[in-house]
């Protein structure tokens, strides 16, 4: 059996010795060279996507719901509301003061004084006098056309001729000297230069190429190796510590801060704002049952009462002889009759 048929086939055709040899030593140079510029670039890459994540995507939208809050809304309704009714009243003012004093005169002055002062004699100048004019020229034209092409044609012929035997004796010693040249060009230049870069220049840039794109990858496995490691390092040597002390300390604390202290203080302060508001709400009442007091002294009796002051209906039950206990009992007579009795 024939092993060449099981060979894996190579990445570069022809695969030259000298391909083989400088393979491994572009490769590593490379390597050295794309390292940190993988590096610098994967740092500044990071480093871009943090500042537009925490800081450009944010200050767009206050940037643009301001400009919007500031600009555009303003102007739209500066257009909808001004400009707009403006241009209309504009449009029809220069209509009526214009356009329509200059279409009547147009069409009853204008077009006729055009029709017939200028359009109907110059149709009967074309008509009578330009066509029949026009026409005995062309035929002389034509006739002295006739008389120089036929004297030029035969001038013409013979310096065509004449000028194309010259040019084939020119064609045929060119093709010579064009033949004798291009051989010696393909000889000379083509040739070593084809040679040349077909075994040399194509496999030392194939080489440099792949090399640059492995040294691209690898350069990228490292970067984010070293990436992880500084990851791993600040966070069991930052994170871990912090998060120790905020479970360890810092949640006790606060715990006992907010139980023995933010708790009570809130609670402290609660009851003192309901007694600062019951202490208030007494002393209106106090204050409005001095002043109905004093107005009774002054006016005498019930029916002194002030207009703008409510009445003080007793409270009573819904349609039932049972009253509530903690309620007065309401009188069962109707106030239109208290107000007859008043009256009377």
């Amino acid at each position: 059996m024939d092993d060449s048929k099981h060979q894996a086939l190579d990445r570069y055709e022809p695969d030259t010795a000298l391909t083989r040899l400088i393979r491994v030593p572009v490769r590593i140079v490379v390597l050295v060279v794309v390292l940190p510029v993988r590096m610098v670039w994967d740092l500044l890459s990071a480093g871009w996507h943090a500042f537009d994540r925490v800081l450009l995507r944010p200050l767009g939208r206050g940037l643009a719901r301001l400009a919007d809050t500031l600009v555009l809304t303003p102007l739209a309704w500066l257009y909808a509301n001004v400009l707009t009714p403006l241009a209309l009243a504009v449009i029809w003012l220069a209509t009526a003061l214009f356009i329509w004093p200059w279409t009547g005169l147009w069409r009853y002055v204008v077009v006729p004084a055009a029709r017939y002062g200028v359009a109907v004699p110059l149709v009967w100048l074309y008509g009578a006098v330009l066509t029949p004019l026009g026409r005995g020229t062309a035929w002389v034209l034509g006739k002295v056309r006739q008389g120089t092409a036929w004297l030029v044609g035969g001038v013409w012929q013979g310096i065509a001729w004449t000028f194309g035997l010259l040019w084939q004796g020119i064609a045929a010693t060119g093709r010579g000297l064009g033949t004798a040249v291009t051989w010696l060009v393909m000889t000379l230049l083509v040739t070593p230069a084809s040679w040349l870069y077909r075994h040399i220049l194509a496999p030392v840039g194939r080489e440099i190429a792949a090399a640059a794109e492995v040294a691209w990858r690898i350069a990228g496995y490292l970067s984010r190796a070293v990436g992880r490691g500084i990851a791993w390092l600040a966070r069991h040597l930052i994170g871990v510590p912090v998060v120790w002390v905020y479970r360890t300390l810092g949640t006790p604390v606060g715990h006992f801060v907010r139980d023995a202290l933010w708790v009570p203080a809130r609670r402290a302060a609660a009851e003192a704002g309901r007694a600062a508001r019951g202490a208030l709400a007494t002393a209106r009442e106090t204050v409005r049952q001095a002043r109905r007091d004093a107005w009774r002294a002054l006016a005498g009796g019930a029916g002194g009462a002030r207009s703008g002051e409510p009445l003080g209906v007793p409270a009573r039950t819904l349609g039932s002889t049972t009253t509530v206990p903690s309620a007065a009992q309401a009188s069962e007579t109707s106030l239109l009759g208290e107000k007859l009795v008043k009256q009377g």
